[in-house]
C-alpha cells in the first residue's frame, strides 16, 4: 500500500469539507453519567446494544456490562485502545513492547489471547491466523470515541465465536456530534510526538460527515535486566472518514472507511541449531490495512426495525519472524428485532463472512498451504420475556454457526433479570460459548524452540522443539454461570457486582511425539509436538466496580477483580495464569471551571508468564503498583492544555513476556507528555 496515495485520499477530502462552514457540535460524557444512559451498539444504531442488540439502559443489561465514556479516556490521558481499556475491571491489560500488549478478560492472556471478540464500530478485528487481535492494527481517534462498551462473560449468542470471555465495542461518534474541526497534538518522552486533525460538516439536510488524519511515533522501552534491549520504535500514520445520512423519516444509513500504515521495529530472538541456540535479530517491518463500513437501519415502528451492515477488511503484514501476512474480509450481516404482544420482544438474524488469507514461509512458521479461504455462516435468535410486569424478564436464545474448520457449533444462553425496587437489579445467567479453531491450530508448522540434550554415546545434540497444527483439532468451549447485583443511589453513587464460574472443556493441549534424528543442515534431534484438545480448566471471581460523585467538583471511581485460575492435565507446555487481583481507584477533580486533576493507581498481582526459549518454563513476576496523573487548564473555551504523567512509581517494569519466547519484552518506564487540543 502506497503512503503517499494513502494520506492523499485522505487529504482531498479533508479539503473539501474544510472550505464551508459548519456549527461546533461537541458531545462528552462522563462515567458518571454514563451508569444511567443507555449502551447502544452502532451496529443497530440507537436501537441495538453489545449486550442484547437493542437500546437498554445499562442498569438493565442482565449481563456483566462496563462503560469507558470520552471523558473517561481523556482524562485517564492515555494514548491508545489497549492503555484505555484498563479503566474497566476483569480487563487484564499487559505492555510487552512499544507496539504489543496482551490483553484479555477473566484470563487466558497473552500477545495471542484468543478468547475475546473486538470490534470497532461492530466490525470485528479479530484475526483468524490466531483467533485474536493485532492491537498494533487496531487504533482510532480517541477525540471522536463515544464509549468503549466492555462485556464481561460470554456473550456469543448474539456475537458469535471468539466472544468466551467477553467483547469490546469501540463505538466513534457521530458525524453529526463532530461538526467543526479539532487539532490535538503533544510530545514527551515515550510519546515523542503524536498529532491528529479532524473536520465535520453538514453535507445536506440530513446529513453530515467528517475526515479525520492521525499519525505518532513513539519510543521503543526499556532494556530489562536479562533481556537483549527491546528495539521497539514504532510510528504510525492513518486516516479515515465517516458519513451519516437520514435518507427519509424511516431510514438512516452510514457509511465509514479508514487506512493505516505503520513501521514497527522488534528485538527477535531466533532458534538455531548452533551454540548458543538463539540468535538476536532486529527486524524492521511494515503494517497497512484499509477497511469501508456501510449500514442501512429502517424503522418500521417504536417497536420493529432491521438493518443491513456490510464491510469490506484488508490488511498485510510484512516479513518478520513470524511470516508475511495479509487477510481479506468480507462481512455481511442482517438482523430484525420486533414485538410480539406487550411482553415480548424478539431478535433474530443471518450473517455470512468470508476470509482469504495468505502467509509467506519464514525461519518460524511454515504453513502446509500458503493460502486458505474459509467462510462462516451464522444465524441467531433471542427473545425476552416480561414473565412479571416491570419486575422480572427471562432472555433465552442461542447463535449457530458453520465455519470451515470445526464445522456446526451452537452457543445458548439463558438470562433472568428481577427488578425488587427501582433502585436494584439481580440477575443471573447461564451462556455457552466457543473458541473456533485458527489457521495455528490446522496448518501452521512453529519452531518453537532449540534445546541442548545430552544424547548418551552422541554428546550433546541440539533438539528442535516444533509445534505441529491438526487438523482434527476441534472447538474449544465454555459452560459459564453469572449472578449480578446493581444498586444506584440517586446520581451520588453506584455499585456493580459480579460473581462468575466457568468450565473450560477441548482446551489446547500438546501432545509430544517420539524423536527423531535429522541430519542436516547439522546433526539434530526433532521434537514434534501436536495440537490437541486434551485441555480442561475452571476460573472464578468476581468482579467490583463502585462510582461516588462525593461532591459537585469531585468524584471518586473504583474498582477490584478477583481471578482464580485452575488448570486440568494439560499435556506438553507450561500454562501461564493472570493476575489474581487487579485494583484500579481514579479520582477526578475540577478545582475551578477551567482547572482538572486527574489521580489514577492501579496495582495488578503477581502473574507467572512462560520464559523465553523452548523449555516452557514458568516464570514469576511480581504485582506491580502504577501511578498516572494529569492537570487541564482550559485557557479558552475552545483551547485546552493538559500535561500527564504516567507510571510514575517504578522504572523499566517488566509487565509481560511475549508467551511465543521470540519477542523482546521491554521495560515500561516513567513517562511525562504535554497535549494541546484545539476546536474550531
Amino acid at each position: 500500500m502506497n503512503r503517499k496515495a494513502c494520506l492523499a485520499v485522505v487529504f482531498t477530502g479533508f479539503s473539501a469539507l474544510v472550505l464551508a462552514d459548519a456549527d461546533k457540535a461537541v458531545t462528552e460524557m462522563d462515567t458518571a453519567d454514563l451508569l444511567n444512559m443507555q449502551v447502544i451498539s452502532t451496529r443497530k444504531k440507537s436501537q441495538v446494544t453489545s449486550a442484547s442488540k437493542k437500546a437498554e439502559y445499562v442498569s438493565n443489561a442482565p449481563s456483566a456490562v462496563f462503560v469507558i465514556g470520552n471523558d473517561d479516556i481523556k482524562r485517564a490521558g492515555v494514548t491508545s485502545v489497549p492503555e484505555a481499556l484498563r479503566l474497566a475491571p476483569g480487563v487484564d491489560v499487559a505492555r510487552v513492547s512499544s507496539s504489543k500488549w496482551a490483553v484479555s478478560i477473566r484470563g487466558f492472556n497473552g500477545i495471542f489471547a484468543n478468547k475475546l471478540l473486538v470490534m470497532i464500530d461492530g466490525r470485528s478485528v479479530y484475526n483468524p491466523g490466531f483467533s485474536g487481535v493485532y492491537w498494533d492494527a487496531q487504533d482510532v481517534m480517541l477525540e471522536d470515541v463515544e464509549r468503549i462498551e466492555v462485556i464481561r462473560g460470554p456473550a456469543a449468542t448474539l456475537w458469535g465465536a471468539n466472544a468466551v470471555n467477553g467483547v469490546i465495542n469501540i463505538i466513534s461518534k457521530r458525524a453529526e456530534d463532530t461538526s467543526g474541526g479539532l487539532l490535538a497534538g503533544g510530545g514527551g518522552t515515550l510519546e515523542t510526538g503524536f498529532g491528529a486533525l479532524r473536520y465535520g460538516k453538514q453535507l445536506g439536510e440530513d446529513s453530515y460527515g467528517r475526515v479525520y488524519v492521525k499519525g505518532f511515533q513513539r519510543e521503543g522501552l526499556g532494556q530489562v535486566e536479562g533481556f537483549a534491549a527491546s528495539a521497539d520504535n514504532w510510528d504510525k500514520q492513518q486516516g479515515g472518514f465517516r458519513i451519516d445520512s437520514r435518507l427519509s423519516s424511516r431510514d438512516e444509513w452510514t457509511l465509514q472507511g479508514d487506512l493505516y500504515r505503520s513501521q514497527l521495529s522488534q528485538n527477535a530472538l531466533l532458534p538455531v541449531l548452533s551454540s548458543p541456540y538463539q540468535q538476536s535479530l532486529i527486524e524492521n517491518f511494515s503494517a497497512a490495512g484499509a477497511n469501508i463500513l456501510s449500514r442501512l437501519r429502517h424503522t418500521f415502528s417504536t417497536s420493529a426495525e432491521y438493518s443491513l451492515q456490510f464491510y469490506y477488511d484488508h490488511s498485510e503484514r510484512g516479513n518478520n519472524a513470524f511470516a508475511k501476512q495479509s487477510l481479506d474480509t468480507l462481512d455481511v450481516d442482517f438482523q430484525n428485532s420486533f414485538a410480539i404482544g406487550e411482553r415480548q420482544n424478539a431478535i433474530w438474524g443471518v450473517g455470512y463472512r468470508a476470509n482469504l488469507d495468505e502467509f509467506s514461509d519464514s525461519p518460524l512458521i511454515q504453513p502446509t498451504r500458503l493460502k486458505r479461504d474459509t467462510h462462516l455462516f451464522t444465524a441467531f435468535v433471542q427473545d425476552e420475556i416480561m414473565l412479571v410486569d416491570d419486575k422480572l424478564w427471562l432472555t433465552l436464545g442461542s447463535k449457530f454457526e458453520h465455519n470451515s474448520y470445526s464445522g456446526f457449533e451452537g452457543q445458548p444462553t439463558a438470562r433472568l433479570m428481577w427488578a425488587p425496587t427501582l433502585e436494584q437489579r439481580v440477575w443471573a445467567a447461564f451462556s455457552r460459548a466457543v473458541r473456533t479453531p485458527s489457521r495455528a491450530d490446522h496448518d501452521i508448522r512453529f519452531l518453537n524452540g532449540v534445546i541442548p540434550t545430552e544424547v548418551p554415546g552422541l554428546g550433546t545434540l541440539p533438539v528442535e522443539v516444533v509445534l505441529n497444527g491438526n487438523r482434527n483439532f476441534r472447538a474449544e468451549d465454555v459452560l459459564s454461570y453469572e449472578l449480578g447485583y446493581r444498586f444506584a443511589w440517586a446520581s451520588q453513587a453506584s455499585l456493580d457486582l459480579t460473581a462468575f464460574y466457568n468450565d473450560y472443556d477441548n482446551l489446547t493441549a500438546y501432545r509430544a511425539g517420539a524423536l527423531l534424528p535429522i541430519a542436516t543442515p547439522v546433526a539434530h534431534l526433532l521434537q514434534p509436538i501436536t495440537a490437541t484438545n486434551l485441555g480442561k480448566a475452571h476460573t472464578y471471581g468476581f468482579e467490583a466496580a463502585a462510582v461516588w460523585q462525593m461532591a459537585d467538583w469531585w468524584r471518586w471511581d473504583a474498582n477490584y477483580s478477583l481471578l482464580k485460575t485452575e488448570f486440568g492435565a494439560f499435556v506438553g507446555l507450561a500454562q501461564q495464569t493472570s493476575p489474581q487481583h487487579n485494583l484500579s481507584l481514579r479520582a477526578a477533580i475540577n478545582p475551578t471551571e477551567r482547572v482538572s486533576l486527574d489521580f489514577w493507581l492501579r496495582y495488578t498481582g503477581p502473574r507467572s508468564v512462560v520464559g523465553n526459549g523452548a523449555g516452557n518454563q514458568l516464570r514469576q513476576l511480581n504485582g506491580r503498583a502504577t501511578f498516572d496523573t494529569r492537570l487541564a487548564w482550559k485557557v479558552l473555551p475552545s483551547l485546552e492544555l493538559s500535561v500527564i504523567g504516567q507510571n510514575l512509581l517504578d522504572e523499566g517494569r517488566l509487565e509481560y513476556i511475549d508467551e511465543s519466547g521470540i519477542i523482546q519484552p521491554g521495560g515500561v518506564s516513567r513517562g511525562v507528555y504535554g497535549k494541546l487540543e484545539l476546536r474550531f
